[in-house]
């Protein structure tokens, strides 16, 4: 788009009119600012002096009126929009890589009602998602959803990837909080959901939005359920001589009892993270887990664990090394702690049943290692999100010393994301457990479904005939 034509400025004036010319801006200074998420190929192209993707127009609407003005404004004019929370993706989601508008919806920030009576709380979904835990807290409640971006996420990114925190293994993933939504369709109607998540008045609304990733609309209000504080929280930490071993334990350990957190670490990242944060030098394969709730509760699930740990041949830790970790959850991710430029780094996180998730781990660690060798690649894994029926693989490749030329890293990086997601799709995996697909996995997405793509591409065909919600994310 010229930034100098005529009709670029008419364009902006009628947005002017939508939200407000104070919330419209095309300086350039403020357009390169979204031209970068955690993303690590968009980092790796910035800092190589290498222009990203930039918006033509940054537009910050206030209300669900106003996102509904803006898109009927994008549909005219064909233009692409694309959502920004908190730009804290790591997938390449919310970076507007056709141009057009870019929405922040930041501005959208209000906690609508709070009921602890019932039990839920409403909010915009433009509040940074700790500010809403705060606020919930405070009465006494939480929303139980705990990510290591808690503090810069937004509720709608959250929402927008099916988002995921610590404590999932008692309390789920967001799509298990979220009771409703209001969301605003790509031709500017606004829509909500029905006022229960489950029901049998036909097909349920919330999953289609949910982990649709702005490619359907714009999530502009939600409900959550909230639950009490725990009464108590305990930690503990135990080593398994193998990871082989860990998996059976904990697949045990999740059919007794309902921890809401466990923590598996191969033999690697014990030896790695483990030891560089929480100061642990032993050999093995460390698992942190914690029990909550009603403390008569929690003493007879101690119990339990504790006897599934012997009978696998743990040794048990006790509570420090379990503390230190649950003090230290985001402490893993600041400088110092987490890999970073000029390093090459990927999460390649996947989620299959107990019979599969360690072949899938296997499959990983063996494609990234032998097939990558001449670049020193380490390969590190643990395994966080049990459920009864199985549980999310965490695995990271890092290599020190990735090629220099921003276009030939761009081309091993995504060999190895192809690669690596490949064996899990092989072995009874999926693209991605809760970071997203974004533009990162966008072209392996057809791969994954097969003719179900079908269903996705008639959903986006009907809802945004026009093409103009986040192209190229998410396969569609």
């Amino acid at each position: 788009m010229n930034d100098k034509s005529f009709m670029f400025n008419m364009i902006c004036s009628e947005l002017e009119d939508a939200v407000g010319i104070e919330n419209v801006s095309t300086k350039k200074t403020e357009r390169a600012v979204y031209s970068v998420d955690y993303f690590w190929l968009s980092r790796k192209w910035q800092d190589a002096g290498v222009a990203g993707p930039m918006p033509d127009i940054i537009v910050c609407p206030g209300s669900a009126e106003e996102v509904s003005k803006v898109l009927k404004i994008a549909n005219y004019y064909k233009l692409p929009v694309t959502t920004w929370g908190g730009g804290s993706g790591s997938q390449g989601g919310a970076l507007p890589v056709a141009g057009g508008i870019l929405m922040d919806i930041k501005r959208m920030n209000k906690l609508i009602d709070l009921n602890v009576e019932a039990g839920h709380v409403t909010c915009e979904t433009g509040m940074i998602f700790a500010t809403l835990e705060d606020l919930v807290n405070e009465k006494g409640y939480s929303v139980m959803h705990l990510p290591s971006c808690l503090t810069c996420c937004t509720v709608g990114g959250a929402l927008a990837h099916n988002g995921i925190g610590i404590l999932s293994t008692k309390y789920g993933k967001i799509d298990d909080m979220c009771l409703s939504m209001e969301i605003v369709l790509p031709n500017g109607d606004i829509i909500n959901t029905l006022p229960v998540p489950k029901h049998s008045s036909g097909p349920n609304l919330i999953p289609i939005f949910l982990g649709s990733e702005g490619t359907l609309g714009v999530i502009t209000k939600v409900r959550f359920k909230i639950v009490r504080l725990p009464e108590v929280r305990r930690h503990h930490a135990f080593l398994f001589d193998d990871i082989h071993t860990g998996y059976e334990a904990c697949h045990e350990i999740v059919q007794n009892v309902k921890p809401s957190i466990i923590r598996l670490f191969d033999e690697a990242e014990t030896v790695s993270i483990i030891k560089k944060v929480i100061g642990f030098e032993k050999k093995g394969s460390f698992m942190n887990l914690t029990l909550e709730g009603n403390g008569r509760i929690v003493d007879i699930e101690e119990q339990i664990v504790l006897e599934i740990a012997e009978k696998y041949g743990a040794q048990y830790l006790g509570t420090e090394y379990g503390e230190k970790w649950f003090d230290n959850r985001i402490t893993f991710f600041y400088p110092d702690h987490i890999m970073d430029l000029p390093q090459m780094f990927g999460t390649l996180d996947t989620v299959a049943t107990h019979d599969n998730i360690e072949k899938i781990y296997r499959a990983m660690k063996h494609v990234v290692e032998d097939e990558f060798q001449q670049y020193n690649v380490r390969f590190i894994s643990h395994s966080s999100h049990w459920y009864e029926w199985g549980a999310m693989n965490y695995s990271r490749f890092i290599i020190d010393n990735p090629p220099q030329d921003p276009e030939e890293a761009l081309r091993v990086h995504n060999r190895i994301w192809n690669m690596g997601v490949r064996a899990a799709l092989e072995n009874g995996g999926v693209l991605n457990d809760h970071h997203g697909v974004g533009l990162k996995l966008s072209r392996l997405v057809k791969e994954q479904y097969g003719p179900a793509m079908q269903v996705l591409e008639a959903l986006k065909n009907k809802l945004d005939p026009n093409g103009i919600m986040n192209p190229y994310k998410l396969g569609l």
